[in-house]
């Protein structure tokens, strides 16, 4: 690998560090979040959820496996940059397509390495995520610190319009066979949903068509009132609602067709995003974490079977205690002891904080797939 550039970093905090560039050059800024998987940095990054943010890795060598198409989450990548302690340009495993440098640079994703990431995690941990600007063009603090301050701020920014579908498309792949490196055949369809795309993670809908779903994947821009008409026609038989970034208070048009959603008793469930609007949606605004939670190792117990379950996160927004006066507690965080799933109170709608598609992590709690499947088909117009 030919001689890294030098690249400067500024934080809202005040913090100024030099280190070096291994992706796209040029300035970027956004906010900065930890990530604690060990595997799968290729999901991370292709996962739409990251729009507008910097991932900083603890795993502290990355890019040692390479890239190749079939752990991508989604057909591009919406994370800002990615910050690591140590960069691998040599490539040594049997799948890989390519590098990691290469796969930034072809996706407008800066890369950060040579910097102490377990004391920026510190910091994060201790001061909360924050922004950030990066920049290979950019090296006086002054500089830095007046576009930081020029730049918006992540929560005034709705990045669903950037990641979500602009047409409606039947999504047909199942779940990755990692013995003969193919998708899965689906199961014949036994019920048909509609899964709303606020940035879907590839592999969440892989989990539906699993489970025996038809799939048809819509923008956010959807009408409710076109929805509960297929569902009266018996068409469909049930709604998504994905994972995505930024602030789900930004969103004030989905949750208005959310809301419609929910007074025609159709059966829903959401992941991540989704269990944050159907919380609004109620009547139960979100509030940011410290620093949220990222990664592939969170511990969260089954509060209807008392099990511990090993899970993916991403996200940095929570969903009230005040909600229990509406739906039942379902899952909780074993790190902060936050909310992690809930089922509506007499209603066919239930929603997880967690990803149990995993990918990457593990798949511990995916019979919520199944779970959604079976409600789906109990349930009646």
């Amino acid at each position: 690998m030919s001689e890294l550039k030098d690249v400067y970093l500024y934080f809202a905090n005040g913090l100024s560090l030099k280190a070096k560039s291994f992706g796209k050059e040029g300035t970027f800024v956004g906010e900065v979040v930890f990530n604690t998987s060990m595997t799968g940095y290729q999901e991370i990054i292709t996962d739409p959820s990251y729009a507008g943010q910097f991932v900083v890795f603890s795993m502290p060598e990355i890019g040692i496996v390479g890239v190749n198409d079939y752990d991508n989450e989604s057909k591009n990548a919406s994370c800002v940059g990615v910050i690591v302690s140590s960069y691998n340009d040599c490539v040594s495993n049997f799948r890989s397509q390519g590098t990691l440098a290469d796969f930034l640079k072809s996706r407008n994703i800066m890369g950060i390495c040579n910097i102490d990431t377990r004391g920026l995690i510190k910091l994060l941990t201790q001061e909360g995520a924050m922004n950030m600007i990066a920049s290979t063009e950019l090296s006086h603090i002054d500089d830095l610190r007046k576009a930081l301050e020029s730049a918006p701020d992540i929560s005034q920014i709705n990045f669903i319009e950037q990641v979500s579908t602009k047409t409606p498309y039947t999504h047909t792949d199942s779940v990755f066979d990692f013995a003969t490196f193919t998708y899965a055949k689906p199961q014949k369809p036994k019920a048909k949903v509609i899964a709303i795309d606020f940035g879907a993670k590839r592999n969440i809908l892989n989990e539906l068509t699993s489970v025996g779903l038809e799939v048809e994947v819509m923008s956010h821009t959807f009408r409710a009132d076109e929805i509960l008409a297929r569902f009266k026609k018996g068409e469909i038989q049930g709604v998504f609602l994905s994972n995505g970034p930024g602030d789900p208070l930004v969103l004030c048009d989905e949750v208005e067709q959310i809301k419609l959603l929910i007074e025609a008793n159709i059966p829903i469930f959401g992941i991540c995003l989704g269990h944050q609007l159907l919380s609004i949606a109620h009547g139960y605004p979100t509030h940011k974490l410290k620093f949220g939670h990222h990664g592939g190792n969170h511990p969260i117990k089954n509060l209807q079977s008392n099990v511990v379950e090993i899970t993916a996160q991403n996200h940095n927004y929570c969903v009230p205690e005040s909600i229990s006066q509406i739906a039942t507690i379902t899952h909780r965080n074993l790190f902060d002891n936050t909310i992690e799933g809930v089922r509506y109170n007499n209603k066919p709608i239930f929603s997880v904080q967690h990803h149990p598609e995993a990918s990457p992590g593990p798949k511990e709690a995916s019979v919520l797939f199944q779970d959604f499947a079976t409600l789906c088909l109990s349930h009646k117009a």
